[in-house]
């Protein structure tokens, strides 16, 4: 059954002993923060977090979201093949032309049971309005400082929603709000967002853009806010058809727009197309960088209102695994029916690896039966919705959920000099490796087919010969002597600007060892933890600019630069991390706070990154 607010939801957690209620009082600057992050990435003690004490009235519940168990929790399935089996079902019946009268009428039926689910605007009293501030002040709610160079507090988990003044249609996005006043915040949506296509509508008509946010209601609502769906869809149609009841609307008090009758909070408000933009951020992002400032709309509270005992929800994001990533997996499960459907019944299967942080890599197997599949395919998925703003792309044969393997066939099978395929386009906004904004490199790794060259590996004795040879080259500081065996060396060096990677592959062919591929990462980054390589180096690139081959003779070696480059003339920001101040405070009141194991804080595998304080790395 759906949910009736997130009181219901946390009582559901609680039977599946997927919740720790702390009762301590811990400060949402900084501190949940750090809390959060030790708790989402144990792999013992991963649990949804009830805060009780926040120094405000209401409790904060994080990390709900931070499992498949809690996802499909939350969105009432007992796992995500249930539900792509069941939208792969009701798309073939709906596809699928009756063959006779009895056929006809389950289609009907099928049609009853969806128009089931539309929102419908309900005239009843609101549990969502049981309690209403007209004098609102956002100091009421526990609102989170999440990183040290945050611009500010932070909404993390807002579903805002608009219409498109044209067609009426409504939207409901997530997208950050940075508390400005007592009454003001930002409204961070990006340029690719529906939120910004509305807000470029009501500017051309000079008129106040009626808003209203919700925060909790059904744990449904905020993933289908986050979910990947083409403009014009209600996110409310997919809420309804994932819980399987339409979800009540009701009118908000001072706007003219409806929101889920069961939400724990509504803030309603305004944003005025006219009033000049305002300096947003920074933000530590799920991209594990900072965003940097930005100019955003400001948004305009006007009313609050709530239900009895609201809870109020966050989320925090950073440098990976965090508990976005799962909303991500649920897309990636409960789109990819849709994505066989439209347009590439040849794809099997996708993956998004958590370290890619859902733009920067994703893997899609799909059934090879001709030359160049894999190009159709990567033009396809760079033409469609969200898929667009992908950067690195691997098709491969193999199961994409066995990251293992297909890295190993990439790194035995692929020919870097014939199987990269390059092309550019539009990226994420908060894209920084690229020199323009929101626009950049992209990279097609075929795995569909093994390379003709024989496999050649390099001996045990000839990587021992390497690693030393390289160890005492000037500025290299270490080596992964792991991959030596494929022929690739990846280097930590001092200085990637002075670095001129022609002499030092030379150097390497001049002791008759022919090298297959160079990756220069930071250093400080441990590069014998595949998982942060991948995370640090792919959020560092721009296809086009950083990686190239070199010939040498007859061989052409891949080069690719995974540094971090604030020489360039876009600012170049930090990963996130905890204080060191913070950390300590956490590591004082640990056993109080009711874990059964202490955690260390995953900030301070990071630390070593940061050559500056702030969210912007130094020229």
């Amino acid at each position: 059954m759906p949910y009736n607010g997130l009181s219901e939801f946390v009582l559901a957690l609680e039977a599946k002993e997927q919740l720790l209620r702390i009762t301590g009082y811990v400060n949402p600057e900084l501190e949940i923060t750090e809390i959060t992050d030790r708790i989402s990435k144990s792999k013992s003690q991963n649990k949804a977090l009830l805060f009780e004490n926040t120094g405000t009235q209401f409790p904060l519940l994080i990390n709900a979201f931070g499992s498949e168990d809690r996802i499909c929790t939350a969105l009432n399935i007992d796992n995500f093949s249930a539900v792509e089996n069941d939208i792969n079902s009701t798309i073939e019946r709906l596809l699928l032309t009756p063959q006779n009268f009895k056929a006809e009428l389950k289609t009907l039926r099928l049609l009853k049971k969806i128009s089931s689910y539309f929102p419908k605007i309900s005239k009843r009293h609101a549990p969502c309005q049981y309690v209403v501030y007209k004098k609102p002040d956002l100091a009421m709610l526990p609102i989170l400082k999440c990183w040290p160079f945050d611009g500010g507090k932070f909404i993390t988990l807002p579903i805002v929603n608009t219409k498109n003044p044209i067609s009426g249609i409504r939207n409901a996005g997530m997208y950050r709000m940075q508390v400005f006043s007592a009454t003001e915040t930002g409204m961070h949506w990006h340029l690719h967002k529906t939120g910004a296509k509305h807000f470029s509508e009501y500017l051309k008509q000079k008129k106040k853009i009626p808003i209203a946010v919700i925060l909790g209601g059904d744990p449904v609502y905020s993933y289908c806010a986050s979910a990947p769906l083409p403009d014009g869809i209600d996110e409310y149609l997919l809420a309804g058809f994932l819980r399987k009841k339409r979800v009540n609307l009701v009118k908000c008090l001072t706007q003219d727009i409806e929101v889920p009758s069961d939400a724990d909070f509504v803030i309603e408000g305004f944003v005025d197309p006219m009033q000049p933009l305002v300096n947003e951020g920074p933000f530590g992002d799920h991209t594990g960088f900072y965003s940097l400032p930005d100019n955003y709309p400001v948004f305009h509270v006007t009313c609050i209102t709530r239900r009895k005992n609201a809870i109020y929800p966050a989320t925090v994001v950073g440098v990976p695994p965090q508990e976005d990533f799962w909303f991500i997996k649920a897309s990636e499960r409960i789109f990819l029916p849709l994505l066989q459907k439209a347009g590439l019944p040849e794809v099997i299967d996708i993956n998004m690896p958590c370290f890619g942080v859902a733009h920067n890599l994703v893997i899609v197997q799909i059934k090879n039966e001709y030359p160049g599949q894999a190009q159709k395919v990567a033009h396809s998925l760079w033409g469609m919705g969200q898929m667009m703003l992908n950067k690195v792309l691997v098709v491969t044969t193999k199961n994409p959920h066995n990251e293992e393997k297909v890295y190993q066939s990439i790194l035995e099978n692929i020919d870097f000099s014939q199987n990269l395929f390059f092309s550019d386009g539009p990226l994420d906004a908060l894209e920084h490796a690229t020199n323009q904004f929101a626009y950049g490199g992209k990279l097609l790794i075929d795995d569909t087919c093994n390379s003709a060259s024989p496999k050649i590996f390099w001996t045990v004795n000839e990587q021992n010969i390497i690693y030393k040879h390289c160890k005492e080259l000037n500025k290299v500081i270490e080596i992964n002597s792991i991959l030596l065996k494929y022929r690739i060396i990846l280097l930590q060096i001092e200085n990637s600007e002075s670095f001129n990677p022609e002499i030092f592959i030379k150097n390497i062919y001049q002791n008759n060892f022919h090298l297959k591929c160079l990756i220069l990462c930071d250093k400080g980054l441990n590069i014998y933890n595949k998982d942060i390589v991948l995370w640090h180096c792919l959020a560092n690139i721009d296809p086009l600019r950083d990686i190239k081959k070199i010939i040498i003779n007859t061989d052409k070696v891949l080069f690719i630069d995974g540094t971090s480059k604030p020489h360039l003339k876009k600012p170049w920001p930090n990963p996130v991390y905890s204080n060191k101040e913070t950390i300590s405070k956490i590591n004082e009141i640990w056993v109080k706070l009711g874990f059964s194991e202490f955690e260390k804080s995953p900030s301070q595998a990071i630390h070593n990154l940061i050559t500056n304080d702030g969210y912007e790395k130094q020229k």
